[in-house]
């Protein structure tokens, strides 16, 4: 009988642990990336179709999984040529389809309801070539919908892209990322 007790006890203290995992399965459709870059003689705005995301979480430890899977071929800044030489020069599309982030882990707490602010730790992978980053993200939560909002600047230069720069036309070192995520969270 005391075996029996000390199994059940066990269960029970287990169960909202284990209640903790949830999923958050972004949708494609519903959510975007966008890019600002400073240029001297304009700023690019551009956008970028997320492929697939799903981020895997536990408010009982920092740890995550899971990745967001971006399109790189998809970006489109209104100016036909530059998203060409963009393509085809700087993210090098036809050797590198896709630029990720995969999650590793956050610092902060996140709520069960309404907004949590959390650092998320993880790596973001660039022609192939993985690069670790915190990046500050805005949850939302309610009932089952979420979003996720983050903005951060992404040395590009930095990690390896070609530098867009021209002769009279020179721009930033970093372009400015904002990345929307609005999706369902299941346990």
């Amino acid at each position: 009988m005391k075996s029996f007790v000390v199994f059940a006890l066990a269960v029970l203290l287990a169960s909202p642990a284990l209640a903790q995992r949830q999923t958050f399965t972004v949708n494609p459709d519903a959510s975007e990336v966008t890019m600002t870059l400073n240029t001297t003689h304009e700023v690019v705005h551009g956008t970028f179709h997320i492929q697939s995301g799903s981020i895997g979480f536990d408010r009982s430890t920092p740890k995550m999984s899971g990745a967001v899977v971006v399109v790189a071929g998809s970006g489109k800044t209104g100016n036909g040529s530059r998203d060409k030489r963009m393509n085809k020069e700087i993210l090098q599309v036809e050797r590198h389809a896709t630029v990720s982030f995969e999650s590793k882990s956050y610092a902060g707490t996140i709520a069960p309801t309404g907004d949590s602010t959390i650092q998320v730790t993880g790596i973001f992978t660039l022609l192939d070539t993985p690069h670790e980053i915190t990046i500050p993200v805005l949850v939302h939560l309610e009932g089952s919908t979420a979003t996720a909002r983050a903005h951060f600047p992404l040395p590009y230069i930095q990690w390896g892209l070609k530098d867009p720069s021209l002769l009279f036309w020179k721009a930033d070192k970093d372009v400015a990322i904002d990345l929307l995520l609005t999706g369902q969270v299941s346990k």
